[in-house]
């Protein structure tokens, strides 16, 4: 025998082999299923015949067993009721009745899944045979016996595990499932919990991923292609294998045609029909995404991460869908070179701490994961003033009636500078444009922003009492007090400055930002435990000192740093800020109806804004004017509200003054002090303006502001009211002998003075 013929009978007796080892396996595998099957129709009839048996009634009690959680989508609603978007989860799921739901759906799932659905008792033992001689013709599993009982029960109670246990205990079950609720009970479970591929569980999920419609808009090939997905969402997959997504949904339209649910035209003309797909993005695409993180947070902060984003919580917000398009319009039309700085937006209701705009822009990137409107940390500039001077009136200073002298200033001594300065580190301030008006009050201080001014009030007052001052009225510091507060050094979000400066509008109440005005929980029911809507409220300063401030930063608003804010309609007050070397830029102010603060920076760091449009920022040259556009189109349909006059005005005492260093190059001794005693002025409530009709159509561009050149003494506290009368003042100083300074040392920082 050749080796040829050798080789060709080796490989014929090694195919003969393989062939009976097959055909021994196919006979095991026929037997085990044989005997699977015959042991669960026996155990079937066991469990209808006997009630379950005493010995399976064990673990088979719909009452002790808790459903498997599944989940279900959160989802978030603006105060117009328009939808922000879905809370992302794991699963894509949102429940819903059979009612929403076309009608296509119920009927394609049962003709496909379990055409005696009707007629059976939870267990359907014709079924079983039938599938059991088809799979052993086929010597395959090609077709299961599970009801749709069977299937809820496996999704909601018992998981997936394979064993025969397992699947006595799941008829047990559907039998008693199907004693208890109604049929439609049951096929409406079903279609709102199983899978049908790419995240989507429930048939709302499943419409909206392949078609981005809702389950009750399914057309009746769309509806047979879902209902063909549940078997093997994998394998027909519509997305990645259309061909046999297709091939599947056929057989689901010829199920329905023998059940007589579609008519033979219809069963033709759907069978023709393109797939169509039109994948969605509701539980991807979130509008406002900086307002939505900060929703995301707070509800975390109550239920916990699990419960937001598979509890299927329904979240109704304050947000203004028109408010933010406002702001982004302001911002985008001012800032709209694609290498121009960031910009941010927040607006709150004073009283309520309602968020009615939470907004950012940052040109060139669409993709930044950080809430520059909610979690940034960046330096107020002179927006911290109004602190200042709430700390200092609540000590009884008049703004008005209390001067100081404008100059170049060194601290040197007292408990905030004692140390650097002997340490060669004085804190030396400047006014922002190197100028300096003299001897001058408080209120003209502040529409001047003057940096030399403000240094020196806030030593008199204290800089732990201007930062308790900021603490309380929300503002979250991380770091400590020091010298240079009043000017701004410290970080702070736009968030906190907006609820911190509407208090003054509020008359001194501070509200905390309030985000949610309702959960609706799975069920319905509207959980009123947490205490979403209710204004979370305090009493944060008097109703004199709230006024007093207003009062100031209302003349600022028409005549100081913040002139051209206004819409020439509605009174408003703030103040504008810039940080040291122009790295953030801000203004903050009010009206009746908004406190809106405005920042603008670059989001990487504290990149110096030097060359913006050409010109070096600060607050007046940009924050101002889009605060102007924001504001004249949020306002425009509210009516003009004047700021109130409360009952009690402040009561002003006896403020010290204290020189702590260096003034316009000359020495004072350090222990000098000036007694000076302040007078009520006369008030007003500032610049009454005519109230137009309700019905005044919008002016096709924002009002031009009020505009005055900055006084150099302080204006009048109000167009209609009378200068404040004479200032009565005493001064008791020391005899001192004033000689010249030496040499100042080296400045080794420089508070930049800020608009």
């Amino acid at each position: 025998m050749t080796q040829r013929d050798r080789d060709l009978r080796d490989f014929l007796e090694h195919r003969l082999y393989r062939r009976r080892r097959l055909e021994r396996r196919r006979r095991r595998r026929t037997g085990t299923a044989i005997a699977g099957v015959a042991a669960a129709i026996v155990g079937v009839i066991v469990l209808a015949g006997f009630g379950g048996g005493v010995a399976l009634s064990f673990g088979c009690d719909l009452n002790t067993l808790q459903p498997i959680g599944i989940g279900q989508n959160s989802f978030v609603f603006a105060a117009d009721g328009s939808l922000l978007g879905s809370i992302p989860a794991d699963r894509n799921r949102e429940p819903v009745s059979l009612a929403r739901m076309s009608k296509w759906l119920p009927s394609g799932t049962v003709a496909i899944e379990d055409r005696r659905f009707y007629q059976h008792g939870g267990v359907d033992y014709v079924g079983i045979a039938r599938a059991f001689w088809r799979d052993l013709s086929a010597g395959k599993v090609v077709e299961g016996g599970s009801t749709i009982a069977q299937q809820l029960v496996r999704n909601l109670y018992t998981g997936r595990e394979r064993t025969f246990g397992r699947k006595v205990k799941e008829a047990c079950l559907a039998i008693k499932l199907s004693d208890r609720w109604p049929k439609d009970r049951i096929l409406e479970g079903y279609l709102n919990t199983v899978y049908y591929g790419n995240h989507a569980y429930g048939v709302e999920a499943a419409a909206q991923t392949y078609f981005s419609r809702h389950a009750s808009q399914l057309t009746l090939p769309q509806a047979a292609l879902l209902a063909g997905l549940p078997q093997a969402p994998s394998i027909y997959d519509p997305v990645h294998n259309p061909t046999a997504a297709i091939a599947r949904r056929n057989e689901v339209l010829y199920a329905m045609e023998r059940n007589g649910d579609i008519t033979r035209a219809q069963f033709n003309a759907a069978r023709s029909a393109l797939l169509r797909l039109e994948p969605g993005r509701l539980y991807t695409k979130i509008k406002e995404p900086y307002f939505f993180s900060y929703v995301l947070d707070e509800l975390q902060r109550v239920y916990g991460a699990n419960v937001v984003h598979e509890g299927g919580l329904r979240v109704y917000t304050t947000i203004e869908p028109r408010y933010q398009r406002a702001a982004n319009s302001a911002m985008r039309s001012t800032l709209y070179l694609h290498d121009d700085p960031a910009s941010a937006v927040v607006s709150v209701e004073p009283g309520t701490g309602a968020i009615r705009a939470m907004t950012a822009v940052i040109p060139g990137n669409t993709h930044n994961q950080f809430n520059l409107a909610a979690q940034s940390a960046r330096e107020a500039g002179s927006t911290f003033k109004a602190f200042v001077l709430a700390a200092a009136i609540e000590e009884g200073m008049n703004p008005d009636t209390t001067y100081y002298d404008s100059a170049p200033f060194t601290c040197t001594t007292g408990p905030w500078c004692a140390g650097d300065y002997a340490a060669g580190k004085p804190w030396t301030v400047q006014t922002y444009d190197h100028s300096y008006i003299g001897w001058t009050s408080v209120t003209n201080a502040t529409l001047h922003s003057d940096n030399t001014i403000f240094a020196q009030l806030t030593l008199d007052v204290g800089p732990d009492k201007v930062w308790n001052m900021a603490k309380r009225l929300g503002i979250h510091l991380t770091q400590k007090p020091v010298a240079s507060i009043g000017l701004g050094p410290l970080g702070v979000s736009p968030l906190d400055m907006a609820a911190a400066y509407a208090t003054f509008d509020s008359g001194g109440i501070y509200a905390r930002p309030m985000a949610i005005t309702k959960v609706v929980l799975p069920g319905g029911e509207i959980d009123k435990s947490a205490g979403w809507g209710k204004p979370d409220t305090k009493r944060a300063l008097s109703e004199g000192v709230a006024y007093e401030v207003t009062h100031v930063l209302a003349q600022n608003a028409l005549y100081g740093t913040g002139a051209g804010s206004s819409d020439g309609r509605h009174p408003n007050a703030g103040k504008t800020g810039t940080a040291q070397d122009h790295a953030d830029a801000w203004f903050v102010g009010y009206t009746r109806d908004l406190s809106t603060a405005v920042w603008m920076g670059y989001p990487s760091g504290e990149i110096p804004m030097l060359s913006v449009h050409g010109y070096s920022v600060a607050g007046a040259t940009f924050a101002v004017p889009i605060w102007h556009l924001y504001m004249a189109a949020a306002e425009w349909r509210l009516p003009v509200r004047q700021f109130e006059t409360p009952a009690a005005l402040p009561v002003y005492r006896t403020f010290q003054h204290t020189n702590y260093g260096y003034m316009g190059g000359y020495a004072t001794a350090s222990t000098t002090t000036a007694t000076v005693t302040t007078t009520a002025k006369n008030t007003s409530p500032v610049e009454q303006v005519p109230k137009p009709s309700r019905n005044t159509p919008p002016p096709s561009t924002p009002a031009p502001a009020t505009t005055a050149a900055p006084p150099t003494t302080a204006p009048a506290a109000t167009t209609t009211a009378p200068l404040p009368p004479p200032v009565t003042t005493t001064v008791t100083v020391p005899p001192t002998t004033t000689v010249p300074p030496p040499p100042p040392p080296p400045i080794t920082t420089t508070d930049t003075p800020t608009p």
